[in-house]
């Protein structure tokens, strides 16, 4: 068996926590403590979270996707795989040293994804740059922490509570869509979409798609 490798240890800005990078042989993990939080091999739910989303872009002219979290960059190249070649793609994340991992060891995994002209990457929160657009984004993304029921960061909750989801509802464009990732269902936020205004559809979908853990995407239309 080859055993994991740390290469990297990282703060989350604004707590004490954590993140560490480890290799296997060509497999990456990233552990908050003693939670894996994702891992090279398990992409299916993430890649699921855009292409469920686009899907519903199909006869958009230049659709605007704003994506919080960059990870191992499985949600962005699904994203880019299906939308149209005029689209914009924005992705938020937090941790700078997630985008130092996705430009350094961890480039094999992300391919040419970050320098296809249709990616804007940004060091930032997500939940600022949801407050700061109104009618500006096509479909929202989010996979940030665990879901609404977050690990990392207690302000991450504020992106799931009743004015996190006003915020996302108002800058989105009409007919627009808020896909959010999830490692659980949570009938209470499953609730509180509805109760936000949005057209909820839920969705289980298997962690490698035909196997492994099964997680939760929430599809809310606008």
């Amino acid at each position: 068996m080859i055993p994991w490798v740390h290469l990297d240890t990282a703060t989350i800005p604004g707590t004490t926590d954590e993140l560490r990078l480890k290799r296997r042989g060509s497999e990456f993990s990233i552990m908050l403590g003693s939670n894996e939080l994702m891992n090279s091999r398990l992409s299916g739910s993430e890649e699921a979270l855009a292409e469920l989303a686009c899907a519903k872009l199909r006869n958009r002219p230049r659709p605007a996707v704003l994506i919080g979290g960059l990870g191992m960059g499985f949600t962005l190249r699904a994203a880019l795989a299906v939308l149209p070649p005029d689209a914009v793609v924005t992705v938020a994340e937090l941790v700078p040293a997630v985008i130092a991992w996705a430009r350094g060891p961890m480039a094999e995994v992300f391919g040419d994804s970050l320098q296809d002209p249709r990616v804007t990457l940004l060091e930032a929160d997500v939940g600022a740059v949801i407050g700061a657009g109104r009618s500006s984004w096509d479909a929202i993304l989010l996979d940030v922490d665990n879901g609404p029921d977050g690990l990392t960061r207690e302000s991450n909750d504020g992106l799931y509570d009743w004015p996190g989801l006003a915020a996302a509802r108002a800058a989105l464009t009409p007919g627009g869509v808020l896909s959010v990732w999830s490692s659980a269902p949570d009938g209470r936020f499953t609730g509180r979409l509805r109760k936000s205004g949005f057209r909820v559809e839920e969705v289980g979908v298997r962690a490698n798609r035909k196997r492994g853990a099964r997680h939760t995407i929430w599809l809310g239309v606008k």
